[in-house]
């Protein structure tokens, strides 16, 4: 009876083991999909960016009141790194190792039984921002993909014109939140939104 006990007891101890969170693998799984860099400082473009989280999409956004309109305007697709969405989640903030992709697609109304609207057509190139804090001086940076383009550098200086207009404008640290309707709900709960960030609400 005592040998039955002893072989429940260390099947139940295997089985609590097997259960647990395995940590290392969940600290693996929390930077696999953060941003890779060569010896020389380059980004390389994320191949499976697009298994990642959505966030949103833009048609020919400007931030520029002085912008002319554009016959034919750009769609805009964003996508996050899926550890990363989690963690704002569950934080209302951004990790360390955070990644964005916007996609920038050229639009046209003309093309097979279309009659109204507009639809994506051809990939103008990728806009990337990584948080990285011993990496960057300033946190944040951001990089420019051809279309083609397998890594690029950061954008320089750091403190660029893009860095300022996020810094500035961006609803949650430098990310655009409040163009991301459903982030935004979260951002709201967890009270991280930039006190000093208008958002047009009526």
């Amino acid at each position: 009876m005592r040998r039955v006990f002893v072989v429940l007891a260390a099947g139940l101890v295997l089985a609590a083991i097997g259960l647990r969170p395995n940590r290392s693998a969940a600290a693996a799984a929390a930077t696999s999909d953060g941003p890779q860099f060569s010896s020389d400082g380059k980004l390389a473009r994320p191949a499976d960016y697009r298994r990642w989280v959505y966030v949103s999409s833009g048609f020919g956004m400007s931030y520029s009141p002085a912008a002319a309109a554009s016959p034919n305007p750009t769609f805009t697709n964003g996508f996050v790194n899926p550890s990363s969405y989690e963690y704002f989640l569950a934080n209302g903030k951004w990790p360390d190792k955070t990644i964005f992709v916007l996609e920038e697609y050229s639009s046209t109304s003309h093309g097979s039984i279309n009659q109204h609207g507009s639809y994506q057509e051809h990939l103008e190139g990728l806009a990337v921002e990584v948080k990285d804090e011993k990496r960057f001086p300033d946190t944040w940076a951001y990089f420019g993909f051809s279309p083609d383009a397998k890594n690029a550098s950061a954008i320089a200086p750091g403190k660029n014109d893009c860095w300022q207009c996020h810094e500035q404008n961006a609803a949650v640290e430098h990310s655009f939140v409040q163009f991301y309707p459903e982030l935004l709900k979260v951002a709201r709960a967890k009270g991280t939104i930039k006190p000093s960030v208008h958002l047009g609400e009526k």
